[in-house]
């Protein structure tokens, strides 16, 4: 069969951009996974378009909720061409009736036993409507295809090492999603670092670790370090906060290469913390902690949400100022999305503050689809995108820069200068994160608020 992976993607900037900085490990990770009898073609929406045509045999799509009216009108458009279509990801395992309604069939779960399952299906022309992939040992992984990664993203070399995070956060879906904490044999973890060799030194160079919490297993995050200490790599990831308590993991972190890592902090306040159930942070350490990375040269990325009980109009604004006095390298801000699958989803689905009415564009993590707690869902708004405008105001964005030469290491620094030039660009030229439309393309059929617990993706 010849087969069309589309990793989907919509701009969520009010004038998109041009490069990005690195792709999802989705698609080159399944099309790794298709026996080679097939022919694999790779899209990343992000850097081009989908063509529609009844070019080949099936049509793969893969989104999160952001994007799921986008994807669904790209399977209805294959599908009146006659095209097999099939999707994947969190948003089809969570809304699985829903996507049925689009897709010939859909992956709930993990994808590593049931796409092969599904492709035998589909050429024998018998696709079953559900696939489930239970989650699997992650040994024995294929090398990814990284030889169909287009030239448009700066760093393209993305690996994952572990699956799972040992937290349950109330927003996030990753331990109901993923569940359990998996890592992959160390011996195959460094076949993937070494093994793709691409057009750029520094694309050989810079590895991104796609991992929701890399270095929670601490003793295998060891070995990990010492084998990339050989390796001369520069690398990145994302982690919990607690490792700087940890000296001799700190010690490994910086002659390893790590140049940057990325911290969920999501609020400076712990009362906000206590809410969320983010057991790691201690929000009066955050300055020690950043200081702690610094010393080592490394560049220190924070999560920040807006939205979260407690907060203000007034506060989310204020936090731009916080983040930069607590030094935080690169901010990343975003608004709480109930995403289902979460806690959060099933209490304030009871309470009744999921706006029904709001289409699938308001949880692309930019746009307000709950009702906050002491203010309106517009206040929200015009708060975050101005904490944007403040946090990434060239002067802001400069300081940063200007205090990484004195504190980060040459890859440190270059991390952060490139991401604080970016989106330093965005709020310049008004590239803010778009507004989703408020007359809704569809409703969501939310299940009944007894039943907002029943959403396992795995569940038979």
């Amino acid at each position: 069969m010849k087969i069309r992976i589309v990793v989907c993607y919509v701009p969520r900037y009010r004038h998109g951009h041009r490069w990005h900085f690195v792709p999802p490990l989705t698609g080159i990770h399944l099309a790794a996974l298709t026996p080679a009898r097939h022919q694999v073609e790779l899209i990343h929406e992000q850097v081009r378009p989908v063509p529609i045509a009844a070019d080949v045999d099936l049509v793969a799509l893969s989104f999160f909720s952001g994007f799921a009216r986008h994807a669904y009108q790209l399977a209805d458009a294959y599908r009146r061409l006659g095209v097999r279509v099939v999707a994947g990801g969190p948003h089809v395992s969570y809304w699985t009736d829903d996507a049925l309604q689009h897709f010939d069939a859909v992956v709930v779960g993990e994808a590593e036993s049931a796409w092969p399952r599904l492709l035998e299906d589909a050429a024998a022309g018998a696709l079953q409507p559900i696939y489930r992939g239970p989650p699997p040992s992650l040994a024995g992984l294929p090398v990814p295809r990284y030889d169909l990664i287009e030239p448009r993203f700066v760093v393209p070399h993305v690996i994952q090492a572990t699956r799972g995070c040992p937290f349950r956060c109330r927003f996030c879906s990753v331990p109901d999603l993923n569940p359990g904490f998996r890592t992959r044999p160390l011996a195959e973890v460094v076949r993937d670092i070494v093994a793709p060799r691409f057009a750029h030194g520094w694309q050989n160079k810079v590895v991104w670790f796609w991992d929701d919490n890399l270095l929670a297993p601490r003793r295998w995050a060891k070995q990990l370090l010492g084998e990339l200490a050989r390796l001369d790599r520069w690398w990145l990831t994302q982690a919990s906060i607690d490792i700087v308590r940890d000296r001799e993991l700190m010690r490994l972190l910086q002659r390893s290469g790590c140049i940057g890592i990325f911290l969920g902090i999501e609020s400076l306040e712990p009362s906000e913390l206590r809410g969320i159930d983010k057991r790691p942070n201690q929000a009066a350490a955050y300055r020690d902690a950043v200081r702690a990375l610094h010393d080592l040269g490394i560049c220190v990325m924070a999560g920040v949400m807006a939205g979260l009980d407690g907060q203000t109009p007034r506060s989310i604004v204020d936090t731009a100022a916080r983040l930069d006095a607590l030094e935080f390298d690169v901010p990343f801000l975003s608004i709480v999305t109930p995403f289902r699958g979460t806690a959060l989803y099933g209490d304030w689905l009871r309470q009744g503050r999921i706006l029904l009415q709001r289409d699938w564009p308001h949880y692309n993590g930019y746009n307000v689809a709950f009702r906050p707690q002491g203010m309106s869902p517009d206040e929200l708004l015009a708060a975050h995108r101005e904490l944007w405008r403040r946090a990434f105001a060239p002067a802001a964005a400069a300081r940063r820069i200007g205090r990484g030469v004195r504190q980060l290491s040459p890859g440190g620094l270059l991390l952060s200068s490139a991401m604080n030039g970016f989106y330093g660009l965005k709020a310049w030229t008004d590239g803010l994160p778009a507004d989703a439309p408020l007359v809704a393309e569809g409703t969501i059929a939310h299940p009944p608020a007894a039943e907002a617990e029943s959403c396992q993706p795995i569940a038979a």
